[in-house]
């Protein structure tokens, strides 16, 4: 600085050294604020979660349940009964969830949906046995509001004393599937939080698989585009099945889409035939409606060839214990 400048000049010149210094600080201030702000953010590893709802088995009950004739509660209730009674599945306590398949904005008539006079019944038998919390969900492929309203089951699930969730975006969580084509993926809520998980799919035509039932159904669990998972459809059921094991499946067949599914809506395509079908093999079950609705086996169902291979359930299902009963 030059000696001979006079106070004023000091100042000025301090002043000056003091906002430079200033806007410096300030810089590397704001370098060190973007590089933290700039940092990929860190994604949360998928969870990995015990989604095995299965029941001891009891060797001198039947592993499925085929009733024929009467209303669609009574089917139900007949075939639990059958099977060892609701108490064998359900405990005091139990918080239940319970997957139909809701996909679809259709009617009852038009078979795209579980029966809602079904999910009822179940609803009904689950809080008989002493449920704490009965649950019914679905994952929506049309409007989830429309869905759960046009096809009965939100009405009769309520009135049954059930709560309904509709699948809002915040209820995902994602975790690891731990599949052999499906890895992380978001899955709904209430089925991984649940004590047991009831199965009740309707049986339908599918314009991929050739009929959808209950490892079908399972799809119904998931966020996410799930188109996707039609490049390797019968894998990916077999890593649904896997990864969801319930502790009992009812399919819905008082009404069959027998064409033009999944998802209908010509009353042409649909039969009525009075019938439920329950069990805890999963595979057998899904293997025995294909076979008595559509003539279908695992050569064109390839999933459960897949599935049974990977210890899933029995793909002779006329080799499990079976009963079978007209009302």
């Amino acid at each position: 600085m030059d000696p001979e400048a006079t106070p004023v000049d000091r100042r000025d010149a301090m002043i000056r050294l003091l906002r430079l210094g200033g806007v410096a600080g300030g810089a590397v201030g704001l370098g060190l604020w973007l590089n933290g702000r700039s940092r990929r953010p860190v994604t949360p590893a998928a969870a990995v979660v015990d989604t095995h709802f299965q029941v001891p088995e009891d060797a001198s009950l039947p592993e499925m349940a085929v009733v024929q004739g009467g209303d669609p509660a009574q089917l139900a209730r007949r075939a639990i009964e059958e099977l060892g009674g609701i108490r064998r599945f359900i405990s005091r306590g139990d918080v239940v969830a319970i997957k139909p398949n809701i996909a679809w904005d259709r009617t009852m008539e038009q078979a795209a949906n579980t029966n809602p006079l079904v999910v009822a019944e179940v609803c009904r038998l689950c809080l008989e046995a002493g449920a704490r919390r009965t649950v019914v969900t679905d994952v929506s492929i049309n409007n989830a509001e429309s869905c759960f309203t046009r096809s009965g089951i939100a009405a009769a699930a309520r009135a049954a004393g059930a709560e309904v969730i509709l699948p809002e975006e915040r209820l995902f969580r994602e975790v690891d599937l731990r599949g052999e084509v499906l890895a992380s993926w978001p899955v709904l809520e209430p089925f991984l939080r649940a004590d047991k998980i009831i199965n009740i799919p309707i049986a339908k035509h599918h314009s991929l698989t050739g009929a959808s039932l209950g490892m079908k159904n399972w799809y119904g669990i998931l966020g996410g585009t799930r188109q996707r998972l039609h490049q390797h459809i019968h894998e990916s059921l077999v890593d649904l099945a896997a990864f969801m094991r319930p502790t009992l499946t009812l399919i819905d067949a008082y009404r069959v889409l027998l064409r033009n599914g999944p998802g209908g809506g010509n009353s042409a395509d649909v039969a009525l035939k009075k019938t439920l079908i329950a069990g805890t093999d999963p595979v057998a079950l899904d293997a025995y409606a294909a076979d008595t609705y559509w003539g279908l086996d695992w050569q064109t169902l390839r999933y459960l060839k897949l599935a049974s291979e990977r210890h899933l359930g029995k793909l002779d299902f006329e080799s499990v214990r079976t009963r079978f009963i007209t009302l």
